[in-house]
């Protein structure tokens, strides 16, 4: 399937998947830093950022998404890239090593491991946030961005520390949140989002010491389920990657380490 993407570096090639409602440049903080020794191709999913939808009667479920990735890198030639992801991406790479079809998948919050209140308040801050995005014409959005304060209140669920985030980065991730033709369909379909069947490659979890909205308890059940500790990242949000960008590209190499 074509998505849209962003290629840079050279080296072993790593597929970077957003979460929901996001799109690829959410890794712009961690990109130059991984090409050092990546080849690295960021994607929109279908249905996000600039990616058209999955083809007309395809749910969006996790595993088509899965499927729509695996077919990408065959399209682009790129047979067991490393795959790390974000939240839904987190969960996508790991599903990925699920079907043993990636080298390695690192996963920062993956989605999945949630217990049912924990599903529903997750769905009701996304539609609520989604919600907001749609309401706030562009030159709102880009006041309340440039303010501290509205900086905090637009993002501080997603990140720790908001201050690091660029008002024209919050301004485009409020633009490609509320303009995601897949974003209510993909949230409907958490509701049937189990932890993926145990993994056939080596995989990674990290999880943001402060997430908001996929707690931290749950990086607890993603330890039993992995069978291994999970990482913490200290410091950091749900979205970690420009909270510390340093801390968040080092798990991803070491991830995606041969």
């Amino acid at each position: 399937m074509e998505l849209a993407f962003e290629r840079r570096g050279t080296g072993a090639p790593l597929i970077l998947i957003h979460g929901i409602g996001h799109h690829w440049q959410a890794w712009l903080p961690v990109l130059d830093r991984l090409a050092v020794s990546r080849t690295v191709i960021a994607i929109d999913l279908p249905g996000f950022g600039v990616s058209p939808g999955l083809p007309e009667g395809t749910p969006y479920t996790a595993e088509a998404l899965a499927d729509a990735v695996e077919s990408f890198c065959a399209m682009l030639g790129v047979r067991e890239p490393h795959v790390a992801g974000n939240s839904l991406g987190g969960y996508l790479a790991l599903e990925l090593a699920s079907r043993g079809v990636v080298r390695t998948a690192t996963a920062l919050s993956p989605a999945g491991f949630w217990s049912r209140p924990e599903l529903l308040y997750c769905q009701t801050v996304l539609r609520a946030m989604r919600a907001s995005a749609r309401a706030l014409p562009p030159e709102r959005s880009l006041r309340r961005a440039e303010s501290p304060v509205g900086r905090a209140l637009s993002a501080g669920l997603l990140v720790a520390r908001p201050s690091r985030l660029s008002p024209t980065a919050l301004v485009a991730a409020s633009q490609a949140l509320g303009r995601s033709s897949g974003f209510d369909a993909t949230l409907e379909a958490f509701s049937d989002v189990l932890p993926p069947a145990p993994p056939k490659s080596p995989i990674t979890i990290a999880w943001g010491e402060h997430d908001r909205l996929l707690l931290r308890r749950q990086a607890v059940r993603a330890a039993k389920w992995s069978g291994q500790r999970v990482k913490l990242l200290k410091g950091c949000g749900h979205v970690p990657m420009s909270d510390d960008p340093d801390l968040v590209a080092r798990v991803l190499l070491e991830g995606s380490g041969d």
